[in-house]
């Protein structure tokens, strides 16, 4: 009881995983002070009832110089092509590779010719020690070297593996000689992403999949470091502080009690511009269909504020929508997205959504995984492909994580609306039909029950502090 917890929370999604779960209750009780090292302002916590051995410091923005910037994209690129047999590696990899011969565009050409020859893992470790050397004398590393030194955390947490600005802070760590653990941030991190912004001491990962994944992209990583615990992203889904009746949430989106309802969950803008078809597709079933008591709820993605909907909103004001309420807490930011906070108001709809709603349709989204822990059906629109004049949606079909969930059978495709039609059908004629294929894939991904999630966290946490 006499050890101390940093952690770090460097984004909107971090501070619902651990913030907004069950996780600070459980540390506290396990530690005798926590820290939490955050890279949102220090308002984002104002509605937040910290228990009094739980103490805030915001950290300074870290911005990369040049540098800097050339060897971790240097590391990252070798990464991907080391990697690139794998679909999503090898999409962002192509994605990647500069159009225009810009100063920038150059130099990332030097560094995919420089990676497509020389991208083992003893050249990606060298470049990251590159990378460190060249902001280890940093204004912002020297002040979070000073800063870890005075607090002296027994382990220090991170609660993503890849945001970049942090890179200072796992180098700090390390210098202090403070034992580092990394959280596998989201289900397709390592099968679709770049490189980690640094090697850790340990890994927490959702599953035994999960798991089997880091050690296949990170060999040099031990076995031994890596505990299956489950994810805090679900946690609050079982926490009654979440918890609203149906009347209640009905009231609150004018929605129709007497009506099944059908939630369209939208991509973010960067891959979601088949959204309004697929939620006009919907919209078609809806008019057409001889089920004669169905409504569409839609929730925007929590990484836009919605304004792209608004010629949709309208043109069809029989939708209801949901527009997540994760707050803006900062503009001028490397990665402004990241700085979206999410509101306690905004988990109870979310919760809301999941329990009430009697069918989703999503594009291939982690929402699935949401809906599904409430034994939902779940539809994956993908209309777009390379010859049709769509967004190409239909490419994640091929990533690795993706694969995986077509072939439990937990969900249904609809390349077309003919497909949804038939699919909406399915899902509202026989909800029931597909609960073992869900319950399997849930088991898959996710391989510990959502009680006790964080509990196990603390107790994996508490037991690197203590070796």
């Amino acid at each position: 009881m006499n050890k101390i917890l940093g952690i770090v929370i460097t984004d909107g999604v971090g501070f619902r995983n651990f913030v907004l779960s069950n996780f600070l209750n459980e540390a506290s009780k396990q530690f005798q002070k926590v820290i939490i090292y955050s890279g949102l302002p220090m308002n984002s916590y104002d509605e937040i009832e910290l228990k009094e051995n739980i103490s805030l410091i915001e950290l300074d923005i870290y911005k990369e110089k040049n540098i800097s910037w050339f060897f971790r994209k240097l590391k990252e690129v070798a990464h991907m092509y080391q990697h690139r047999t794998f679909y999503g590696i090898n999409n962002n990899l192509v994605r990647g590779y500069p159009k225009k011969n810009t100063k920038r565009g150059v130099l990332t050409k030097l560094i995919y010719k420089i990676a497509s020859v020389l991208n083992s893992e003893n050249w990606i470790n060298f470049y990251e020690k590159l990378q460190c050397y060249s902001f280890k004398q940093h204004k912002v590393t020297l002040e979070y070297k000073i800063l870890l030194k005075k607090d002296k955390p027994n382990v220090l947490f991170f609660t993503h593996q890849r945001p970049p600005y942090i890179a200072p802070l796992l180098y700090a760590a390390k210098d202090q000689k403070i034992p580092t653990c990394s959280f596998i941030f989201s289900w397709d991190n390592l099968a679709s992403k770049g490189r980690m912004m640094g090697s850790f001491d340990s890994y927490l990962v959702w599953s035994d999949l999960m798991k089997k994944e880091l050690l296949h992209f990170y060999p040099l990583v031990n076995k031994r470091s890596i505990e299956v615990v489950g994810t805090p992203q679900f946690e609050p889904y079982i926490m009654d502080s979440y918890l609203i009746n149906k009347a209640t949430f009905f009231n609150k989106f004018d929605l129709d009690k007497h009506k099944k309802t059908i939630c369209y969950s939208c991509a973010d803008a960067g891959i979601g511009a088949n959204d309004s078809i697929h939620i006009k597709s919907i919209l078609n079933y809806i008019h057409n269909t001889k089920l004669k008591n169905l409504q569409l709820l839609v929730r925007t993605s929590p990484a836009e504020d919605g304004l792209r909907f608004n010629a949709l909103k309208e043109a069809y004001p029989e939708i209801r929508w949901n527009i997540p309420k994760w707050t803006l807490s900062r503009e001028q930011h490397v990665e402004s997205w990241s700085q979206r906070v999410p509101t306690r108001e905004d988990l109870i709809d979310l919760k809301s959504i999941l329990s009430y709603c009697d069918v989703n349709v999503n594009m291939c989204s982690t929402m699935s995984l949401d809906f599904m822990l409430f034994d939902k059906p779940v539809i994956n629109t993908v209309f777009g492909n390379e010859s049709n004049g769509l967004y190409n949606d239909q490419r994640f079909l091929n990533y690795a994580h993706y694969k995986y969930v077509i072939e439990s059978k937990a969900v249904t495709i609809a390349k077309n609306e003919k497909e949804l039609h038939k699919q909406l059908e399915e899902a509202l004629m026989n909800p029931k039909l597909r609960k073992d294929y869900r319950k399997s894939l849930i088991k898959f991904e996710i391989s510990k029950p959502l009680e006790g999630t964080s509990k196990r966290i603390v107790e994996a946490l508490l037991k690197i502090s203590n070796e």
